[in-house]
């Protein structure tokens, strides 16, 4: 209930073009769209493009009276921007499928859902890294987020070869994956 109340108060700001309301649905939209276009061979110069026809969509909508919103904000503006997508793809003769046959199997809402789950489970991951400790958290990063390889670790955090850091690395990645499933099966 109270989504809702918020998901109309942000429809209203937006037809009364509240900065506030704007700014709100930018910032929890965006990266969807952005992620949606970027994976479906475009650019963030697409993104923004796409992201701002449906925003425009979304306010006309909202400016007139008889508009219902059936869903929520972020998954009308996914809608309309996968839409807006598919049909830029079709004109660009990059998406050779008909995109109307497409949209009759793959629900709007099935992509979202699964949006959010990976998301949920990008969150738990976050929380069980910041909770695995010093230094496995550190070299868990200097390997998947910065790419470095082991004799670079290894040098880096003192191991005596790029074996023993190798070894340190798949004990730390067993704790992290303890701790990541053990949050996650709280969540279910």
């Amino acid at each position: 209930m109270k989504q809702e109340i918020s998901e109309q108060h942000l429809l209203k700001g937006l037809a009364n073009n509240d900065s506030k309301a704007i700014e709100t649905i930018y910032k929890d939209n965006f990266s969807m769209v952005q992620a949606l276009i970027l994976n479906n061979s475009g650019s963030y110069d697409d993104a923004r493009d796409i992201f701002q026809e449906a925003m425009v969509t979304l306010y006309e909508k909202a400016k007139s009276e008889s508009f219902v919103l059936t869903c929520q904000v972020k998954t009308y503006i996914y809608s309309v921007c996968r839409r807006l997508w598919l049909k830029k793809l079709q004109q660009a003769g990059k998406f050779v499928t008909q995109a109307e046959s497409l949209e009759e199997t793959v629900l709007v809402e099935d992509d979202l859902e699964v949006h959010e789950k990976r998301n949920a489970e990008f969150a738990i991951m976050e929380r069980a890294l910041s909770s695995l400790g010093e230094p496995c958290k550190s070299l868990i990063e200097a390997y998947y987020i910065h790419k470095k390889g082991m004799t670079e670790i290894a040098d880096e955090f003192g191991y005596t070869n790029a074996d023993n850091a190798k070894n340190q690395k798949y004990k730390c990645l067993m704790r992290l994956k303890k701790l990541f499933f053990s949050q996650y099966n709280i969540g279910d």
